[in-house]
């Protein structure tokens, strides 16, 4: 069972070794659409047993398998003719998201559309990336410095931006030459399989791609095996603790693009409604379902109340309805779960903050995981609702003494992945910019450039994707010392 729209051929098998196979058991994992809070798909659940057969598949396909042994530039080619396929897709994808967890269907052509486009510039580090270097020795005559695929990859991703982030994960350890274990998210599984189809479309070897959707259960007894060489992981900084911990104790590679608490610093020079206009329509972004989320506005004291009446005006402005709605800016949380924390977390800022717009169900919406857009004021930067990954469309505006004060209470944070500085100077963007402890910050927004390495710092993870850097992760670098230069 799929949504309409979405063309899955086996949803109730797994991808194992190049077949699709029955799974072990018979759970099947169902999927929900927060709109309508009907099933709307079902698909296969791997047990642990299939797990061990998917982590053996692409072991064999590893350390046997052609993958690995193709030139980079024989890999780009193959995965150049994924790209092809999946641009035939496009339409499903964007479906299947907004199925999925009520995902703008307004935005979701163009973002899975863009998402597919980017994989090309992965593609292409098969012919751009320097795979081996040469260089004079003071104790030999060469050094050879070449970087080789890190093994079998497991690559766990989200459910807020399910293909963009999987399919990113298993192109770049493709052009490495790694193999890969796909575990989606059991709330958004059917892109996934959508990559998978790709894989088989354009006859990658047994085993080099496998799919497994499954729960914490079944994922966990994954990230334990000891034949899997690298976890990537993007979701939750507990989730992604705990993952760590795991790797820590059998030295598997791990990256994780985690958790984040994001600062805007918005500097005298910026005008309010223009300040105003970008965070009140920021925030409700995928419902403020996003990791590099603006969630912690920062403003001059004096002019906290003036930001604080310009936002409520906008918030107040944002159509709540139906993704599938043209109209619609502001869609529903992806799970009921989803929104019992959003609320929780508007209670506890009650106890600590002004609550000055939203902060209840949508009245005209009778079905559905709605949440109005939220504005807190006057809030101290050490409370909860600013300390935490709240995960909806709730900002917290925060006063600051001046420039160093807002600097300060930008960093006094548990995460660092993304931020901004509001200002039409450049060099002032730049310098407050390096003083900040983050891994992105943009000039007058959530800035987002999938060129460019993107990650956190602190609990906001370990290691980038996006960019070139992106395949550091994926590889080991191997020095070889030689009395003479190989041909």
């Amino acid at each position: 069972m799929t949504p309409e729209g979405v063309n899955i051929k086996n949803p109730d098998k797994l991808f194992i070794g190049g077949e699709w196979v029955q799974p072990h058991g018979t759970d099947v994992i169902e999927v929900e659409n927060p709109a309508e809070e009907e099933i709307v798909a079902r698909v296969a659940h791997a047990d642990n047993i299939d797990m061990d057969r998917a982590v053996a598949a692409a072991r064999e396909a590893f350390d046997n398998g052609p993958w690995p042994r193709l030139s980079a530039v024989e890999r780009q080619a193959k995965l150049m003719e994924m790209i092809d396929y999946l641009e035939t897709r496009v339409p499903e994808l964007a479906a299947a998201w907004t199925a999925q967890i009520g995902g703008l269907a307004t935005a979701s052509g163009p973002m899975h559309s863009g998402a597919v486009a980017g994989l090309r510039g992965i593609a292409s580090l098969g012919e751009r990336f320097a795979w081996e270097e040469r260089r004079p020795g003071m104790a030999v005559d060469t050094v050879c410095v070449v970087r080789e695929p890190v093994g079998v990859v497991a690559a766990i991703a989200p459910w807020n931006g399910p293909f963009a982030i999987m399919a990113n994960k298993v192109f770049y350890a493709l052009i490495a030459g790694c193999t890969v274990i796909m575990k989606p998210s059991p709330e958004t599984p059917l892109e996934a399989f959508i990559i998978a189809e790709a894989a088989e479309a354009v006859g990658l070897p047994a085993g080099t791609v496998n799919l497994v959707p499954s729960d914490r259960e079944a994922a966990d007894h994954l990230i334990h095996s000891k034949l899997i060489d690298k976890v990537t992981f993007t979701g939750s900084s507990a989730a992604g603790m705990h993952i760590a911990s795991v790797c820590g104790g059998n030295m598997t590679r791990a990256t994780f693009e985690l958790g984040g608490k994001s600062a805007a610093i918005v500097r005298d020079d910026f005008p309010i409604e223009a300040a105003a206009g970008i965070l009140g329509n920021t925030i409700t972004v995928m419902s403020g379902q996003v990791c590099a989320m603006l969630s912690r506005a920062i403003v001059p004291k004096a002019r906290h109340d003036e930001l604080a009446e310009a936002i409520a005006g906008v918030m107040k402005g944002v159509k709540i309805g139906h993704p599938n709605d043209p109209d619609t800016q502001l869609g529903p949380l992806a799970m009921r779960r989803q929104r019992d924390r959003v609320e929780m977390y508007i209670e506890e800022g009650k106890k600590t903050a002004d609550l000055v717009t939203g902060g209840q169900r949508p009245a005209h919406m009778n079905k559905g995981y709605y949440v109005e857009p939220t504005l807190f004021t006057n809030v101290d930067n050490t409370s909860r609702i600013a300390q935490e990954e709240i995960f909806g469309p709730v900002l917290c505006l925060i006063p600051a003494e001046d420039e160093e004060d807002a600097i300060r209470i930008a960093n006094e944070s548990n995460f660092g992945l993304n931020g901004s500085v509001f200002t039409n100077d450049p060099q002032a963007a730049y310098d407050i910019a390096r003083r900040v402890r983050t891994g992105v910050v943009g000039q007058n927004g959530m800035r987002m450039e999938w060129t460019a390495p993107f990650g956190g710092f602190k609990q906001s993870g370990i290691g980038r994707e996006g960019g070139d850097e992106g395949i550091h992760g994926y590889i080991e670098t191997k020095t070889i010392l030689l009395d003479g230069a190989p041909a």
